[in-house]
């Protein structure tokens, strides 16, 4: 049975990774891509998708502290280095800077794949890689990995919240074109500044704790 401060840390750990990841956000370019394949090549992306980035993540997430501790970079400086980093995805995310790089990249996929007259295999770039598992979502695996240290209920609470969002994205991608048709892209939209909202107030306690760690600082 979990404590409750177990049961909290396993629910900012989800919320945090949800955020990041922004399946609802992602949705709309991960439909643009697949449209022209029709439901079975959007079915086949979207699973190809998930698990390539979930390798990828649970690869960070378990590597990430060793390959840190070897180049000897701190817990606090990586924890105030990562809460910069997801700051500045929170700015884009409210902003709409991602979204719109989304797009760009969804569009430049999509026109190589008309101009060639066929469909491409997109679920590893750009879907898998950077969509799913980009520089934020696997900054955040090795940080929350790396705070759980050899504790196996707090590695356990960690990699069930990386796998269950990860869950949840699969089954978000597979209902993407028609969520799409009830949602619209003011209210993705909507909902995607919200994420970044969220996100920027945890980046901002992530840089705090780092430097208040690196330096040392009482907390009053």
């Amino acid at each position: 049975m979990l404590s409750e401060l177990q049961i909290e840390h396993a629910v900012a750990a989800f919320v945090t990774f949800f955020v990041v990841i922004d399946a609802v956000g992602v949705a709309p370019v991960f439909a643009s891509l697949t449209a022209p394949g029709g439901a079975a090549y959007a079915r086949k992306m979207a699973i190809k998708s998930t698990i390539v980035a979930t390798i990828i993540l649970f690869f960070f997430a378990f590597a990430g502290p060793w390959l840190l501790d070897h180049l000897g970079i701190s817990l606090d400086a990586f924890r105030a280095a990562g809460g910069a980093l997801l700051f500045l995805i929170a700015l884009e995310m409210v902003f709409e800077k991602r979204q719109q790089r989304q797009k760009s990249r969804a569009d430049q996929k999509l026109a190589e794949e008309e101009a060639a007259g066929r469909l491409d295999d997109i679920s590893v770039f750009p879907i898998g890689i950077p969509m799913i598992a980009g520089p934020g979502s696997i900054a955040t695996a090795m940080l929350y990995m790396q705070n759980a240290g050899s504790d196996p209920v707090s590695i356990g609470i960690v990699s069930a919240a990386i796998g269950l969002n990860l869950v949840l994205t699969g089954l978000i991608f597979l209902a993407a074109g028609p969520l799409m048709k009830v949602m619209g892209q003011s209210v993705a939209g909507a909902i995607t500044r919200i994420f970044g909202v969220i996100l920027a107030a945890l980046a901002v306690q992530l840089m705090i704790d780092g430097i208040i760690g690196a330096f040392g600082l009482a907390v009053g």
